[in-house]
């Protein structure tokens, strides 16, 4: 190695609070961004692009927003005055040469990034630390080019880059730890979250947040419940921002699909990471969301046009009374709300109530030995201060769903009813993102509470995925995902071994330590 530098220990020197100049590859949305929150952290900025024009463009953009912000009164003039001159537009890669950091931006093509990546490493100091963007593509892979690994990381921000506040810090195989703290405090200083994360498919956002998507069309294609209905459940019930669908039309399914290919078949073809063959004829067919103005739903102008119905809306009289399969005290307040008179004795004629954790209709009515054909099943799992879930078994008595479904309506709360399925909507939904963040923090990929703090910046997750498991109770995840596999017979709803053990202990998702 040049100056006898040890590639293993060889790692940045400059002092990231001091003054940096960045170099950035790439002139598109992801590295227009970048350049902002790099000169709103008081560093010199280089940018490069092939395309002239773009690049032109990427500088006007970037001053433009930063005029914004002082019209918004989140810069002062002066600010803007200081940052302006530090953004330079390079003509080369000549221009890297005096980077102290030089962070590759460009689409997500392997063979274009290793030419970039080697044509930085020719241009810059030994003590310079090369990063990529990279959201997908693996860190170890990408190193292979590079004569100095140990000063190569990922650093993966998210788009909007000025307003998503997490970026990963990825570990290469070979990334020494002097670079993975230099760029701990670079991300600091760009005003981002750092989170460190260990190399693998999808990293850990991309990864985790498979199992809220596919999942939801694991719903949709065993015609349990329509997309509205879906995605009503897990914003009202569940407090997420978006429904599943709504997520994937505003990401869009030419970056959906391919993300969760890639981070399938880089773990194996795991099933907990399996998606539909409607989710793929919605790409191939381009279909991609809101871009193109049909997704899952339709748009104009941006805006949702059509949707399937949220709500069931009963046409009889309530119920008054109903029985008790198995009492508990959550379902006896459920009652109360919903004006329902718990009746001592069942009469052969009442609606059976109950609230099955995991299991469908029929196995709950089968397990019990009772009438299936008046059971009438809800989900108390989630909140239902806004909406309830209902669910029959097949060839149950409609009539009295529908009842009980007007005494919840009487309530002032919606009403979403689906086909029989082990887990409702939000058992199903809550459970599979709860276990694998739990998957994620068995194999390490990052600490517990890194894993929910970059699930919530990442994905505006109202809790990270081991927060919620303790939220709704870590023995009710593990008895849903347990019943679930059972009844299904599909590996899918394989507990994580971290769930399992934290669970029969009794201890926190977020508890670290031997797994």
């Amino acid at each position: 190695m040049p100056n006898g530098c040890n590639e293993d220990r060889c790692a940045m020197t400059a002092d990231p609070a001091k003054d940096l100049r960045v170099g950035i590859i790439g002139a598109g949305a992801m590295g227009q961004g970048i350049a902002q929150v790099a000169l709103m952290g008081r560093m010199q900025v280089v940018v490069l692009d092939n395309n002239q024009k773009a690049l032109t463009t990427a500088g006007k953009t970037v001053e433009a927003r930063l005029v914004r912000l002082v019209e918004k009164g989140q810069l002062d003039r002066q600010q803007l005055a200081n940052m302006v001159p530090q953004l330079h537009l390079g003509a080369g890669y000549e221009d890297l040469s005096g980077c102290d950091v030089v962070i590759e931006a460009i689409y997500e093509n392997v063979e274009a990034k290793l030419q970039v990546l080697e044509e930085i490493e020719r241009v810059v100091a030994e003590t310079c630390i090369i990063a990529t963007n990279t959201s997908s593509i693996s860190i170890a892979k990408l190193a292979n080019v590079l004569a100095k690994k140990a000063r190569f990381a990922g650093l993966h921000f998210f788009n909007p880059v000025p307003l998503m506040k997490l970026v990963e810090v990825v570990k290469g195989p070979e990334t020494s730890p002097e670079t993975m703290n230099f760029l701990d405090a670079l991300g600091k200083r760009f005003g981002r979250t750092p989170v460190a994360v260990k190399d693998g498919p999808g990293f850990l956002v991309n990864l985790g947040g498979r199992a809220y998507t596919t999942e939801a069309l694991a719903i949709l294609q065993e015609g349990v419940a329509s997309r509205a209905q879906i995605d009503a459940v897990m914003r009202e019930c569940c407090g997420f921002r978006m429904g599943p669908f709504e997520l994937m039309d505003l990401t869009g399914m030419d970056v959906n699909y391919p993300v969760t290919k890639i981070v399938y078949e880089g773990y194996g073809h795991d099933a907990r990471l399996r998606t539909t063959p409607f989710h793929q004829t919605l790409f191939e067919a381009g279909l991609w969301g809101r871009k193109t103005g049909h997704g899952h739903f339709h748009y104009e102008d941006g805006k949702k046009v059509e949707q399937d119905t949220e709500d069931f809306v009963p046409g009889c009289a309530p119920a008054e009374k109903c029985f008790l399969v198995e009492p508990s005290a959550g379902l006896e307040e459920f009652c109360r709300t919903a004006g329902l008179e718990i009746a001592p004795v069942d009469d052969g004629q009442l609606p059976l109530l109950a609230a099955p954790l995991g299991e469908d209709a029929t196995a709950f009515g089968l397990r019990c030995g009772i009438d299936h054909k008046r059971l009438v099943t809800v989900d108390l799992l989630a909140d239902t201060d806004k909406r309830v879930t209902l669910m029959m078994a097949p060839g149950a008595d409609a009539d009295l769903g529908e009842k009980i479904a007007a005494a919840i309506a009487n309530s002032g709360r919606r009403v979403t009813a689906i086909k029989d399925s082990t887990g409702f909507i939000a058992q199903r939904m809550c459970a599979v993102v709860a276990n694998l963040g739990c998957e994620m923090a068995q194999n390490n990929l990052a600490a517990p509470e890194g894993i929910d703090l970059a699930m919530r910046l990442g994905l505006n997750y109202p809790r990270g995925p081991l927060e919620l498991a303790d939220f709704l109770g870590a023995k009710n995840i593990l008895e849903i995902l347990t019943r679930m596999q059972a009844l299904s017979g599909d590996d899918r709803y394989r507990p994580s071994p971290w769930l399992r053990r934290r669970a029969d202990l009794g201890m926190s998702m977020l508890v670290g330590g031997y797994s």
